[in-house]
């Protein structure tokens, strides 16, 4: 019994620009099958478009690549550095008699074009002596009776009638392999099982089809997507939100979340929404893909982002904010700052739909006398807030064990002493003086964390101001 082939699947982006949303859920889907399947997930920078291609956005999609989580089992190939392999296999096809030499001109091609026609074939059986001063390309023999067929594993069973294949270009006449070859000659080479891609790449699965049978080579089994489309139904693009997954790494959104909606985004398992890793590697497969476009939800993807910075650990929630904080010059997130982050960290984490906000909220903590109040929190340290503030330190200094309840009773009497009696008008220059701002967890629990001579050292600070 022959033994099944190892499953090997391919991420090929072209680093012209950004790494977007749909490019990220191709390498998702394929990141997911390959381990899904105990298989190989491989990447190729195709690179070929050399007056485009930019080293800095090759990095680019490799960091993408490595925010996003998905590991892969060998060093990134590119396309460009295999061109001379790729013109071996054209000129290969050409001794074969299942290609050709093509001396038409631009002129030529252009009256074809305009005819209505396409190109007509014109030297694919032609014995003609070639004309002298033309440096011709090389064209693959396409079918041109019958049908062919592909067996996509998201949109069934598509065929066309083979007189819609051309006998297009394999080799341009400047030596160089066009697209369209060297992608097959990689897909082959690397071992690729499994090409998931855009629904976009339809169409070219049947001319690259051609040059896999020409070279008697094994078809890989093709997976065509959906694309992704706005909440309006249209192509998704900037208008949409962000397009960049640098921007919502940026944005405070975690990896784990954003794997998950990808996931979700086209492919689903019942009702469920919530799908970590693990088993999303044990039910992800290809009959799970639907053939309808997948419609983007930024707040799904915000609620998905707050179900799992609640599942973060202490330790991670640091990990996370750390870069925040250092992008930010009023803010020295030390091993105090974080304790302290960490004691506030289960409302902090309830509060938050994205890193950015929890770091916002937190901030305080990070901040060391004398620091900046918003104008709203400046407006509160007038001199009735000052008065307040007096009156407040005066009844936290005979609290004898400092907890939330104690200091939030203290607040309290003092606000009874007051001629309008309600607790916000102590608590909210409280708050001000505390965290610089008017809006903040709760300010007693924050108290409570940040210990009595830090508070002390913070209304302070206001009173003086």
């Amino acid at each position: 019994m022959a033994q099944e082939k190892q499953i090997v699947t391919r991420f090929p982006p072209s680093p012209t620009g950004f790494m977007h949303i749909g490019n990220a859920r191709t390498a998702l889907f394929n990141w997911l099958y390959a381990r899904a399947n105990a298989g190989k997930f491989l990447i190729r920078i195709e690179d070929t478009d050399r007056k485009r291609h930019s080293e800095e956005a090759v990095q680019v999609i490799l960091d993408g690549i490595e925010w996003l989580g998905l590991n892969y089992d060998n060093k990134p190939e590119s396309q460009f550095a295999n061109r001379g392999r790729h013109i071996d296999v054209a000129n290969e096809l050409l001794a074969q008699g299942k290609a050709y030499k093509c001396y038409c001109t631009p002129e030529e091609l252009t009256a074809m074009r305009e005819a209505g026609n396409g190109y007509n074939r014109k030297w694919r059986d032609n014995t003609d002596t070639p004309p002298e001063g033309i440096d011709p390309v090389i064209r693959i023999k396409a079918p041109i009776d019958g049908e062919t067929t592909i067996s996509d594993e998201v949109q069934g069973s598509v065929t066309i009638k083979n007189d819609q294949l051309d006998d297009f270009i394999i080799l341009r006449s400047d030596n160089t392999p066009t697209y369209m070859l060297s992608v097959v000659v990689d897909d082959h080479d690397m071992g690729v099982t499994h090409i998931i891609r855009g629904d976009d790449h339809l169409n070219n699965a049947f001319r690259q089809k051609v040059i896999f049978d020409a070279m008697d080579w094994d078809v890989p089994i093709f997976a065509h997507t959906p694309l992704i489309h706005g909440p309006d139904g249209a192509k998704f693009s900037k208008r949409h939100g962000a397009q960049s997954i640098k921007e919502y790494a940026d944005m405070g959104f975690l990896p784990e979340a954003m794997r998950n909606y990808l996931m979700r985004l086209g492919w689903g398992h019942g009702d469920e929404e919530i799908i970590p890793d693990a088993k999303a590697l044990e039910l992800f497969d290809l009959s799970g893909i639907g053939k309808s476009a997948a419609k983007f939800d930024f707040d799904k993807l915000e609620n998905l982002n707050a179900h799992y910075i609640n599942e973060l650990s202490a330790e991670s929630l640091i990990e996370n904010l750390v870069p925040i904080y250092e992008a930010q010059n009023d803010t020295t997130f030390d091993a105090q700052a974080q304790k302290w982050v960490i004691a506030h960290a289960d409302e902090l984490k309830s509060r938050s739909k994205t890193l950015l906000q929890l770091a916002e909220d937190a901030a305080f903590y990070a901040k060391h006398t004398p620091f900046d109040y918003t104008e709203k929190a400046d407006a509160l340290l007038d001199q009735d807030g000052k008065d307040i503030l007096t009156n407040l330190k005066t009844a936290l200094e005979s609290i004898t064990e400092w907890t939330e309840t104690t200091i939030q009773d203290a607040c309290k009497s003092v606000a009874a002493e007051h001629k309008d009696g309600k607790l916000g008008k102590v608590a909210m220059p409280f708050r001000a003086a505390l965290t610089g701002t008017t809006a903040s967890p709760s300010i007693f629990k924050a108290a409570g964390i940040l210990g009595k001579e830090e508070c002390f050292t913070r209304i302070d600070a206001a009173i003086k101001k």
